[in-house]
């Protein structure tokens, strides 16, 4: 299963996730990942659940667990995790701009649901998505699906922030696409040094945002109070 990889000793492997180093662009999956069905991954799942809650030492015939181990792994699979399965991206129809709008569109405020890989605990944030248009355009709601899409796998925030973009340029046909992340991560926050009040900030820039003012724009637009109540 090994072999060909050099295997991290347990001491190396809890540094790194403490770290919250991430190794790479694409979420590392293997080459077997869609050969069960969902609902073959629910059942294998399960089981393990329960393994582990058995191990805690919990009494899975008590009335309030006996439906944990199912509905953690249902949740797993078509919830959380479900942006792992390549056919739940959403389709990323672009329009052409015949209104010929050449600024900077921004989608601020996405909320973001994730889940940190190095300890499976959530993160929560905003993200905040710019383009500007080579010739092509995007429904909004397609900027907050995509999110959507590469957030519900386990994810280390650096990888998310470059996906989206990623995701976004190649749909658009320009490099000129940016990403900015806020999130609390509740494995700093409940745990380890349990820090309730720090938060985590990436940030990929493409094309034109790399200039200087053009970022400076798209950041001065997340600022601004767009609160309507």
């Amino acid at each position: 299963m090994f072999e060909g990889k050099n295997v991290m000793k347990n001491d190396q492997i809890e540094e790194m996730g403490e770290d919250h180093i991430g190794t790479s662009a694409t979420t590392p999956l293997r080459a077997d990942a869609f050969d069960l069905t969902d609902a073959e991954k629910i059942e294998k799942i399960q089981e393990s659940v329960r393994d582990i809650l058995t191990t805690l030492g919990m009494d899975l015939t008590d009335d309030s667990l006996q439906g944990t181990p199912r509905r953690v792994a249902k949740s797993f699979v078509n919830e959380l995790f479900s942006g792992l399965n390549p056919a739940n991206k959403p389709k990323l129809s672009t329009f052409d701009n015949t209104y010929k709008y050449g600024e900077m569109l921004v989608e601020k405020n996405i909320i973001v649901y994730s889940t940190c890989e190095h300890h499976l605990l959530p993160i929560v944030g905003r993200a905040h998505v710019a383009y500007i248009s080579k010739g092509r355009v995007i429904g909004l709601s397609k900027m907050n699906r995509i999110v959507d899409f590469f957030a519900k796998r386990p994810q280390v925030q650096e990888r998310l922030t470059m996906q989206i973009v990623q995701s976004l340029q190649k749909a658009l046909g320009t490099e000129d696409v940016a990403c900015v992340i806020d999130a609390k991560h509740l494995c700093v926050n409940s745990r380890g040094v349990r820090d309730i009040e720090s938060s985590t900030v990436t940030s990929e820039f493409g094309g034109k945002f790399k200039d200087k003012d053009v970022r400076r724009e798209f950041i001065d637009y997340i600022k601004l109070d767009t609160d309507f109540e």
